[in-house]
């Protein structure tokens, strides 16, 4: 008989209504959402997981668990274990490619998806190719230097300037969860097939994106999104790339409007 897979780690919020799923991005953890839970409770019970090898989330040796499809057979898995025939999900950075894949996979499990500003999600050939190039000798410093290397990186939570202490606090604890085979993985595979270009068009379901616009980097992105993604609103936070953590009120409004404007039970 062979072995009951990995199961990436999540956790039932109390709340009412549907289930929403939130993905967070790389080197976050299931933390960066507690500004979020209190006020997302009033019209869903949201439902936290962590990637593959962040927070107390395994890290597979099989490459093939950190490929978007990998991610999508994992939420599939979360889904059924809940119980629920369709939910909401909501993908931040890195997450949002994943999430708007599963929404374009499994249209009949999503009743809506909402994301946050991602490069990963919308990257074009060019960035793409610029990481491709890059990301081979970031990971082997990773899997060499360990936690070292990992601490380094840009995006680590201890470089984050914009966030309320507590919840840095929390975001750096965790981090210190972090495994390096699972992080060296997700830049070389998760991060690398993230982009949605190639099924854009093809969006099955009322989508949301909740655009931080003090990251320019992004704009051109998000205008990208506004032109090819169909069923798509935007709603524009004064904020930078941490949308639900520096400005969690408006994050919490605009999302909980969305999810109520569905006519979900």
């Amino acid at each position: 008989m062979s072995a009951e897979p990995p199961l990436l780690h999540f956790d039932i919020h109390p709340g009412v209504g549907p289930y929403l799923l939130l993905v967070h991005g790389f080197l976050s953890s299931r933390a960066q959402w507690q500004p979020n839970l209190e006020a997302l409770a009033s019209v869903c019970r949201p439902v936290t997981v962590e990637l593959w090898g962040h927070g107390r989330s395994p890290a597979p040796a099989d490459p093939s668990a950190y490929t978007p499809q990998g991610y999508i057979a994992g939420f599939e898995r979360i889904r059924r274990l809940i119980g629920t025939d369709a939910w909401f999900v909501c993908g931040y950075s890195l997450g949002a490619g994943l999430t708007i894949r599963y929404a374009h996979d499994h249209p009949q499990t999503v009743i809506a998806h909402t994301f946050t500003n991602s490069m990963s999600a919308f990257a074009d050939r060019a960035l793409q190719a610029q990481w491709s190039s890059t990301s081979p000798a970031i990971a082997e410093k990773i899997l060499t230097l360990g936690e070292q290397a990992i601490r380094k990186l840009a995006v680590h939570p201890r470089h984050a300037r914009s966030l309320m202490p507590a919840l840095k606090r929390a975001l750096v604890a965790d981090a210190d969860l972090l495994r390096p085979v699972a992080v060296a993985n997700t830049l070389t595979i998760t991060t690398l097939q993230s982009s949605i270009r190639p099924v854009a068009a093809h969006n099955p379901r009322p989508a949301l994106l909740i655009q931080g616009e003090k990251e320019r980097r992004f704009a051109d992105y998000a205008a990208w999104a506004r032109l090819n993604v169909p069923k798509l609103r935007v709603a524009q936070v004064d904020a930078g790339h941490g949308v639900n953590m520096e400005q969690p009120a408006d994050f919490n409004h605009a999302l909980s409007d969305f999810i109520q404007g569905q006519g979900a039970p």
